[in-house]
């Protein structure tokens, strides 16, 4: 099955590397590149993408708030931001909008290659470090409405499950964890998706810190 992939950025040089990037593997094709937020709201809808890679910072509306309405139309596709991260204030906004991950600006081909696979297998790609620094900030700002504690009709090992997800590990590593079969761990996964009503990992990422079932290490807060 070949990925379709739309590149939202306004930096030129950087969608051409990316697309040479991309372009090479048999898996993965553009089919679309934009450099405004609102072309990669349209060109979202038009060429029905299964991932957006999308820049933060762009003319007309950033990416966040084309995040925003991609995921408000019921959009299918994943969105994986670019970001410097460690200057770029605007990408905390981003999981609240509703992006599955982010992705240095500065990675590697082989890393982009890999983002680009993850997020569209429907997992988040929120490294465990960048995790608690994440979580550390979106939690200072969570919405006061939300309640916290588990989700009801989530089973024991479900919620070890989540705990485990908020961590940062993938299926594998879950499967590892509790020593069970990826398969199982994989199954786990989609329960606490359906059950918590989690778009995807990333969301359930948040949701996991928002609700207290789990909670950022000490001196995990944003760097």
């Amino acid at each position: 099955m070949t990925l379709r992939l739309l590149l939202a950025d306004d930096d030129a040089l950087l969608r051409a590397g990316v697309t040479v990037v991309l372009s090479q593997q048999p898996d993965v094709e553009v089919v679309g590149e934009v450099a405004d937020g609102l072309a990669a709201v349209e060109a979202c809808q038009r060429l029905a993408p299964d991932v957006v890679l999308m820049d933060v910072r762009m003319p007309g509306i950033d990416g966040i708030e084309a995040t925003r309405r991609i995921v408000a139309v019921g959009s299918p596709a994943k969105v994986l931001v670019l970001t410097t991260f460690r200057n770029d204030d605007y990408v905390w906004e981003a999981l609240r909008a509703g992006a599955s991950g982010f992705l240095l600006k500065r990675a590697s081909p082989e890393r982009l290659v890999e983002a680009v696979r993850t997020v569209a297998a429907g997992d988040s790609l929120v490294d465990p470090a960048v995790t608690r620094a994440l979580i550390g900030r979106f939690v200072a700002g969570a919405t006061p409405s939300v309640p916290s504690g588990p989700v009801d009709g989530l089973t024991e090992r479900e919620t070890q499950v989540w705990r485990l997800i908020a961590d940062g590990l993938s299926n594998d590593e879950i499967a590892h964890a509790l020593g069970i079969a990826a398969s199982t761990a994989k199954t786990h996964v989609k329960h606490v998706l359906a059950k918590t009503g989690a778009r995807d990992r990333a969301q359930a990422v948040v949701l996991a810190y928002r609700r207290g079932v789990a909670v950022p290490q000490a001196g995990s807060g944003p760097v």
